[in-house]
């Protein structure tokens, strides 16, 4: 899965990256290290623009909700919930489906967080001498340090308690997609823990290499059977992973130094 990830990359970068046609500098967000569902996030997508006479899909950097309301939805309460979708099953599921097929976007990240249980602990609760076993967090990123370009989908809300000129009218939420984690060698794998990413964890966001972008973009395919082939995890032995601090695991903490690579698990036993 996908339930926290970095984001520090200045808007600026992310323009050059992504060839990017249209941006909003009013829309600019912090840099970001500890990104929680629900946080207002980059996406890269595209379509026309509102109220534009041409109405060819132009390539954009906007900020979305992350967390995904379905336009059927008649609240938003559930947008905790809908921050994954599975790339297994995204072409049928309601909430994903017409998404999946229009509404694709990309999500740049420098990479993203997962937490393992380690042997000595999942042993002290199986003994009951601990009930919350304590979990060491990982991040997860390119090894050669690109952007992880990670596959999403977004929807429009229409608030209907709200007029229609009122800013918070529409809501655009987005959703990560997940894949099946690799269970080959990490490209760089920390001395001691994980070796492979299934290791950490049996889920991990879909990476988009640079060659799929273009099509996963392009609002024009809707055809399930051209874009599943799209939902194939590039090859393996891209990414590395490495400790870091369990601060991290409170949302409050934000900081470059969550991402600092710690030496060793910050418990021996971890595995």
């Amino acid at each position: 899965m996908c339930g926290r990830y970095a984001a520090s990359r200045r808007p600026e970068d992310l323009v050059g990256i992504f060839e990017v046609e249209k941006w909003e500098p009013k829309e600019t967000l912090e840099p970001d290290w500890n990104v929680a569902p629900t946080k207002e996030v980059y996406a890269i997508l595209e379509r026309p623009l509102k109220d534009a006479g041409d109405r060819a899909p132009v390539r954009q950097l906007r900020t979305l909700r992350w967390g995904l309301v379905p336009s059927w939805a008649k609240t938003p309460e559930g947008a905790a919930r809908m921050i994954n979708a599975r790339a297994e099953t995204v072409h049928d599921k309601p909430s994903f489906r017409r998404p999946f097929l229009t509404r694709r976007c990309i999500l740049p990240a420098d990479g993203y967080y997962e937490w393992v249980t380690g042997s000595g602990e999942r042993q002290l609760e199986v003994e009951g001498k601990k009930k919350r076993p304590r979990k060491q967090p990982y991040f997860v990123t390119p090894a050669d340090g690109s952007v992880f370009a990670m596959a999403g989908l977004y929807e429009f809300w229409r608030d209907r308690t709200l007029p229609d000129d009122h800013p918070q009218a529409w809501w655009v939420t987005c959703s990560v997609i997940t894949t099946e984690a690799e269970t080959g060698p990490l490209g760089v794998a920390p001395a001691e823990g994980p070796h492979s990413l299934a290791d950490i964890h049996p889920r991990m966001p879909l990476m988009l290499t640079p060659e799929r972008w273009d099509a996963w973009l392009d609002p024009a395919r809707t055809d399930p059977e051209e874009l599943r082939p799209l939902l194939e995890p590039p090859p393996g032995g891209r990414m590395r992973a490495y400790p870091v601090t369990t601060a991290v695991s409170n949302v409050r903490n934000n900081g470059p130094e969550l991402l600092e690579e710690l030496p060793a698990p910050e418990e021996a036993t971890l595995f």
